[in-house]
């Protein structure tokens, strides 16, 4: 080889360098290995397939699939598509918020937690916090009304405490709706913490 064609192939190869590594920072040129998708339907194999066509396999941190989900795929350098995860269903998921109480249901205070919800990335809801019942409550009663997104797909039964060994049902409805009942006694109050429902 000739020292020109040395010289030729010396600055081809700089040139090739240079490109490629240009292309490795701008991701117009290398493109993204993620992205974000919307769920159109989900099949039995494991997979779901997004609104544009996407087929991707669940990972086992996505095992609740619903369609409408915003999800988070990554792509292979062969092609194949994972479903990574689904994104925050609201803008309040993942941040504990006050609930909105029915008739004169309020926080307990001196020190409890104020009772609220969390809406968390498994497409469950997280119940906290100590209510302080109505005054003479000895039947089922409201304490609150849990918002659209928050809400169970069909009715939930959980057990709770409203009073020194006393426990009650609080069943939450498709409407949101946490009803205080089948206790016999006087609620005072109505402990929430750890108290945890599937919303799909």
């Amino acid at each position: 080889m000739s020292s020109v064609q040395q010289a030729a192939s010396d600055l081809a190869n700089v040139l090739h360098g240079q490109v490629r590594q240009a292309s490795d920072q701008d991701p117009s040129i290398r493109g993204a290995d993620w992205r974000m998708a919307v769920v159109a339907s989900i099949q039995t194999t494991g997979t779901v397939t997004t609104t544009d066509g996407i087929v991707a396999r669940r990972t086992d941190l996505y095992v609740t699939p619903v369609v409408g989900d915003t999800i988070v795929l990554t792509v292979s350098g062969s092609g194949n598509w994972l479903a990574l995860c689904r994104t925050a269903p609201v803008s309040t998921a993942g941040t504990w918020q006050a609930l909105t109480y029915n008739g004169t249901w309020s926080a307990w205070g001196g020190g409890y937690l104020t009772p609220g919800y969390r809406i968390n990335g498994d497409n469950t809801v997280s119940l906290c916090g100590l209510a302080k019942a109505p005054a003479s409550t000895t039947s089922a009663s409201t304490m609150a009304t849990l918002p659209v997104g928050a809400r169970p797909t069909a009715t939930v039964r959980l057990d709770i405490t409203v009073n020194s060994g006393l426990h009650a049902a609080l069943e939450i409805s498709t409407a949101g709706a946490m009803l205080v009942a089948d206790f016999v006694g006087t609620a005072l109050w109505a402990a929430l913490d750890g108290a945890t429902f599937r919303i799909s």
